[in-house]
């Protein structure tokens, strides 16, 4: 394996993970990793449904792979040949060998690093990543749950057999039921050979970037349990077979949120507390059906919490259950690098003045899980300073931030710190495309954004064009944005894509113009806050929505273009109405189209624009 893309990590278990679920008691013995020193916990749960449910849930969220796979039609062929059909013994083989290797490297891929338990002074924890590095969980069990808790602090890897999650179903609740994590067991079988894992650069990137995300401001709701019933109660009686199909939320201050399944328009009243935040918003949020896996915790539910980042960006569930808590990260990317590359270029910290961040990890190891608000009063350093120091700290997998408590937590992933520079890039093609937009390195070239192209209903088309100074020419690649995010009719005068197409995946222009794009974005948001970024507008079209008591949805489309402002309303499935505003200068169009932006929101709606992807 190459040193360049993987990491080596040695695991030593001195025996198997494993269930003894007797008559009158039971007993869950997990072994842990013996290199990291002496950690363990042991006690007997109070609780025994509960834990068995949310221990479950957990592992089947580690077992989770949606990842789509082809069919294997060798069979077919087999019935073609003694059929006397067209197909030959030639392409049967040659199916069976290009599956028996697709199979392999999807093994090999599979090899990354066990799941992270974590012993605190006030909780024992479960960290898990899914196998299609999709859904991240991390399952705490509070002091409450355990009687007679004995324990020892610290963060190992812990042994998860293909059999365990087997086992942990066939728990009884109605018998006592023990817990007993420790690195050598007592009555154990004997010292397991070490195991060798090519851990994945890509693997830990996608981890610890779900960490990083989780530091970063949010908008955050709350709903009922019985509302996380009906989504999931929608969601398995409905199958879309188009897009768009993200999940939306609907959020306005002094209001209950509303939760709206796509393509349907299908609109969910909650019946949690109003949102409480500062400016309504419309947030879409996609791989909805990774969420049938809190199923299971429906029974032990006291509350959800749902924290959205933005688009691209990992989205945080937090289920109370009362002495135990799971929190689900479903992350915003996907395989193909299109949107992973602009969500890790905002999950970097910037620049983090030199000693703070190992101070500030050195303050945590010495007084445990320590708030925000704490650890920035203990330095005279700014917050966004420390705000980035713990953020870099999180990449390094050396501190975990608690979503569901709000403190931060010493947690060491490996023995020693990840260099972050290491995971700084998805792959070859995304570390030519920073170089290109003058991120570091030789041979920086130049990105500029020709055309955006906002198409109703369809998504955006994106035209640029790209200097490669160490290609000594310039190219000129395009492509759709759609609905979800995905990328649709891409196009490029490269030689890898006029070779291969996007077969290979998005070439380096591609995802430079992705990028640029992102950045423009985040810009044009903070600027059009300030008189000076208005006066800079010159052409934008922002919807606004709102519900009545029906559930009808109302829509607003303004646009500014130059000297003229339009208005579009009506009805979300009803005739549109429409208005054009011709104004003697540009100063006097814009000053009435944020006029009447102010004036949607006085009323009620929503900026929708701010939610899409």
């Amino acid at each position: 394996m190459s040193t360049a893309t993987h990491h080596a990590v040695e695991l030593r278990y001195a025996t198997t993970s494993d269930v003894d679920a007797g008559a009158n008691a039971s007993h869950v013995q997990l072994a842990l990793e013996g290199s990291r020193g002496t950690v363990g916990v042991r006690g007997r749960v109070r609780e025994p449904a509960l834990f068995r449910d949310a221990l479950a849930a957990t592992l089947g969220i580690l077992a989770s792979d949606l990842r789509y796979r082809g069919k294997d039609r060798t069979a077919y062929l087999a019935y073609l040949m003694k059929q006397g059909k067209r197909a030959t013994a030639q392409i049967w083989e040659a199916q069976k060998a290009f599956l028996e290797q697709s199979l392999e490297g999807e093994q090999k891929a599979d090899a990354v690093l066990d799941p992270v338990l974590t012993v605190d002074p006030d909780q024992v924890s479960l960290e898990v990543f899914s196998r299609d590095e999709s859904a991240y969980a991390r399952l705490s069990f509070d002091n409450a749950l355990f009687e007679g808790r004995e324990a020892a602090h610290g963060s190992t890897f812990l042994d998860v057999p293909a059999d365990l999650l087997a086992k942990v179903d066939r728990l009884r609740t109605y018998v006592p039921v023990s817990l007993e994590a420790h690195v050598a067991l007592p009555g154990g079988a004997g010292s397991r050979a070490p195991r060798n894992v090519e851990v994945p650069h890509a693997w830990l990137r996608g981890f610890l970037q779900v960490q990083s995300a989780a530091t970063l401001p949010a908008s955050t709701c709350t709903l009922a349990p019985i509302d996380l019933y009906n989504l999931l109660f929608a969601l398995r009686t409905r199958k879309a077979k188009k897009a768009p199909r993200a999940l939306r939320f609907e959020l306005v201050p002094g209001m209950q949120p509303r939760l709206v399944i796509e393509p349907w328009e299908l609109v969910l009243e909650c019946h949690g507390p109003k949102y409480q935040g500062s400016a309504p918003a419309v947030v879409r949020t996609f791989g909805r059906q990774r969420l049938a896996a809190l199923a299971r915790l429906l029974p032990h539910a006291q509350g959800v919490r749902v924290q959205m980042l933005g688009p691209g960006l990992p989205v945080f569930w937090v289920i109370e259950l009362g002495p135990a808590t799971l929190t689900l990260a479903l992350t915003g990317w996907t395989e193909s690098g299109w949107s992973s590359a602009a969500a890790f270029d905002a999950l970097m910290p910037r620049e983090v003045p030199d000693g703070l961040a190992e101070k500030l990890r050195n303050r945590l190891r010495k007084e445990g899980p320590l708030s925000f608000e704490a650890l920035a009063s203990g330095t005279d350093s700014p917050k966004d300073a420390v705000r980035g120091a713990l953020q870099l700290e999180c990449l390094r997998g050396r501190v975990l931030y608690d979503i569901a408590k709000g403190t931060y937590r010493p947690r060491e992933l490996l023995s020693a710190p990840v260099d972050e520079a290491v995971i700084r890039y998805g792959n070859e093609r995304e570390e030519r495309a920073h170089r290109l937009l003058g991120d570091g390195g030789p041979g920086a070239g130049e990105v500029k954004l020709t055309k955006v192209h906002e198409v109703v209903g369809v998504g955006t088309r994106l035209s640029g064009e790209v200097v490669d100074r160490e290609a000594v020419r310039s190219f000129f690649p395009g492509f759709m944005l759609d609905l979800e995010g995905r990328v649709r009719e891409a196009s490029c005068g490269c030689p890898p894509y006029r070779r291969s197409g996007m077969r290979e995946g998005p070439c380096e222009h591609m995802i430079a113009l992705r990028l640029a794009y992102a950045r423009q974005r985040a810009q044009e948001e903070a600027l059009r806050q300030t008189p000076k970024g208005r006066a800079q507008i010159r052409a934008e079209t922002r919807s606004y929505v709102r519900r009545d008591e029906a559930g009808q949805e109302q829509v607003y489309r303004v646009s500014l273009d130059g000297k003229l402002v339009s208005v579009e309303w009506g009805p979300r499935l009803g005739e549109q109405r429409h208005q054009r505003l011709w104004f003697d200068t540009d100063g006097e169009a814009r000053t009435a189209y944020f006029a009447r932006l102010e004036s949607l929101a006085a009323e009620g709606f929503i900026d929708s624009v701010g939610g899409a992807v």
